[in-house]
C-alpha cells in the first residue's frame, strides 16, 4: 500500500494522532480495563454495611412423637386412691358410712377407667410450609481485613490508571515510529531514484565517450554496474517504502492508505538541560505510578494476611413472615451478636504473613529501581537526541561539499580527464549523505518522542514541531 496510492488520506502529525486515540484498540482496551478497577473499587466501598437478604422456601415435612403415659397413670392413680381414702373423715358421721361406701365403689372402678387411657401416646404430623424469611449479617470488627481489602482495590485503580498513561505514551512512540518511518521511506525512496537516474545520465556520457575513443569499453562496465547496483536500491527501497505504507494505515485503521502531511524535522536549537527532563521524568510517569501502586497492593496484602491472627465479631439477625406455620424449633425471629477467632488453620499464617512481607519489600525496592530507570532512560534519550541534531546540522555542510565533488568529476570525465570510478564514489559520496542527513533526522523525531515519554511529557511533542527552529527535512 503506498503512501501515493488513489484514495490515500492526508493527515498531518496531529490529525494522525487525534485518530489514533480514536481507533486504537490498546488504548481503547486501557480505558476499559481503567474504568472496570474503578467499578471494582465503588462496588468495595460498603463492605462494613449489613448484608441483608431475603429468601423463601418451601418445606415438607413429617414429625413423629411417641409419649410413656405410664408414669402419668401410676401418679393419678395413686393421687384418687389417697383422696378417696380421706373423703370419709370431711363428712359428718351420719354420712361417713354412706361416702366410703362410694369412696370403696369408685376406687374399686379407678383401675377400668385407667386401662382405657394408653400406657404411650403416638403423635405423627405431615404438612407443606412455606417460609418467607429476612436475614441480615453486619461486620462490627474485621480485624482490618475490610480495609486492606479496600486498600488494594485502590492500589488496583492506581495500576490501572499508570497503565493506561503507559498505553498512551507507548501509542505515541508507535505513531512517531510509524508515520515518520512512512516519510523516512519515501525520502529513502526519492534519494535512491535520484541516484540511480544520475547514473542513468553518467552511463549515457561514458557510452558517448567510447563511441569517441575516448575512454575504453571497461570504463562503460563500471559504470553500468554502478547503475545497475542503484536500480536495486531504488527496488529495495521501493519495497521498504510499501511496507512502511502499510504499517502506518494499519495503525491508524485506513484502509485506503495514509499519506502523511507533516515532514521529518529536527529543530536547530538545543534541548532544555537535562535536569528538567529528569525533574519531570520523576515525577507522575507512568512507570513510576505503577511501581507505586504495586508498592501499595503489596502493603495491602500484608494487611490482610495480619488481619488472619485477630478475632471478628458481626451482628446477625432474622425474622420470619409465616410464622403460623413455622416449626416448632424454629423462633419468630431472632438477633444477635457473634465472635469468631481461628484457633487453628490449615494454611500456616505466620509464612503467610511472612510471604506478604517479602512481597512488600520487594515493590518498595522495585520502586527504587524503577526512578533509577527512568532516570537512564531520560539521560539516554537526551543524548541520542542532541547527537542526532549536531549529526542533521553538520551533514548540510557535507552535502554541499559532496554536490561539488561530483560536479567537478562528470566535467573531469566529460574532458576525458577523470575517471568513471571517481565519478561513482562522488555520487555514492553524495547519495550517502543525503542519506544521512534524512536517517539523522528520523533518529531525531524517534529519539524525541522515547526522551518526552521517559521524561512523562508524551502529549509535547507537537509542541516541538510547532517551533520556529524547526527544520524540514529532505
Amino acid at each position: 500500500m503506498a503512501a501515493s496510492a488513489p484514495g490515500a488520506t492526508g493527515l498531518s502529525f496531529e490529525a494522525a494522532r487525534e485518530r489514533l486515540g480514536r481507533v486504537s484498540p490498546a488504548l481503547s482496551g486501557a480505558d476499559h480495563e481503567m474504568r472496570a478497577s474503578e467499578e471494582q473499587a465503588a462496588a468495595l466501598k460498603a463492605l462494613n454495611r449489613p448484608l441483608v437478604s431475603a429468601s423463601a422456601s418451601v418445606i415438607e415435612y413429617q414429625k413423629t412423637l411417641s409419649i410413656d403415659l405410664t408414669g402419668q397413670k401410676d401418679g393419678f392413680s395413686n393421687a384418687a386412691n389417697g383422696f378417696l381414702d380421706s373423703l370419709p373423715g370431711q363428712f359428718p358421721p351420719e354420712f361417713a358410712a354412706i361416702v366410703q361406701q362410694v369412696a370403696g365403689r369408685v376406687e374399686q372402678a379407678l383401675p377400668g377407667l385407667l386401662s382405657i387411657v394408653p400406657d404411650s401416646l403416638d403423635f405423627r404430623a405431615r404438612d407443606t410450609v412455606l417460609q418467607p424469611t429476612v436475614t441480615a449479617v453486619m461486620p462490627l470488627y474485621t480485624g482490618g481485613a475490610i480495609p486492606a481489602v479496600q486498600r488494594g482495590a485502590a492500589a488496583g485503580v492506581a495500576l490501572a490508571r499508570a497503565k493506561q498513561a503507559g498505553a498512551r505514551s507507548l501509542s505515541e512512540i508507535k505513531l512517531v515510529q510509524a508515520y515518520f518511518g512512512q516519510q523516512l521511506a519515501v525520502a529513502l525512496l526519492a534519494a535512491a531514484v535520484e541516484a540511480r537516474d544520475g547514473f542513468d545520465r553518467h552511463l549515457v556520457n561514458a557510452r558517448a565517450l567510447e563511441r569517441e575513443g575516448v575512454i575504453p569499453h571497461a570504463r562503460v562496465l563500471q559504470v553500468q554496474v554502478a547503475r545497475d547496483a542503484a536500480e536495486r536500491a531504488v527496488i529495495r527501497a521501493e519495497m521498504e517504502e510499501r511496507t512502511a505504507s502499510d504499517t502506518l494505515a494499519r495503525l491508524l485503521d485506513a484502509a485506503a492508505g495514509v499519506r502523511p502531511t507533516t515532514p521529518l524535522f529536527v529543530n536547530s536549537r538545543p534541548l532544555d538541560p537535562l535536569p528538567e527532563f529528569i525533574a519531570t521524568a520523576t515525577g507522575n510517569h507512568p512507570q513510576a505510578m505503577a511501581a507505586d501502586a504495586a508498592r501499595d497492593l503489596a502493603g495491602a496484602g500484608v494487611d490482610l494476611a495480619r488481619s488472619r491472627y485477630r478475632p471478628q465479631a458481626f451482628a446477625f439477625g432474622s425474622y420470619n413472615f409465616n410464622r403460623d406455620n413455622a416449626l416448632p424449633t424454629e423462633p419468630d425471629w431472632v438477633v444477635g451478636v457473634g465472635v469468631r477467632y481461628t484457633l487453628m488453620s490449615n494454611i500456616d499464617r505466620g509464612h503467610t504473613l511472612n510471604a506478604a512481607r517479602e512481597r512488600a519489600r520487594a515493590a518498595d525496592d522495585a520502586a527504587r529501581d524503577v526512578q533509577k530507570t527512568i532516570t537512564t532512560e531520560t539521560s539516554r534519550a537526551y543524548n541520542l537526541v542532541e547527537t542526532a541534531r549536531r549529526s542533521f546540522l553538520l551533514l548540510d555542510s557535507g552535502i554541499a561539499a559532496a554536490e561539488e565533488s561530483l560536479r567537478v568529476q562528470e566535467i573531469a570525465f566529460r574532458e576525458g580527464e577523470g575517471t568513471a570510478t571517481e565519478v561513482i564514489d562522488a555520487r555514492t559520496a553524495l547519495t550517502l549523505a543525503r542519506t544521512q542527513r534524512i536517517a539523522a533526522a528520523y533518529e531525531y523525531d524517534i529519539a524525541l518522542s522515547a526522551l518526552l515519554a521517559a521524561s512523562n511529557r508524551a502529549g509535547t511533542f507537537g509542541d516541538y514541531l510547532a517551533r520556529p527552529d524547526r527544520i524540514s527535512a529532505p
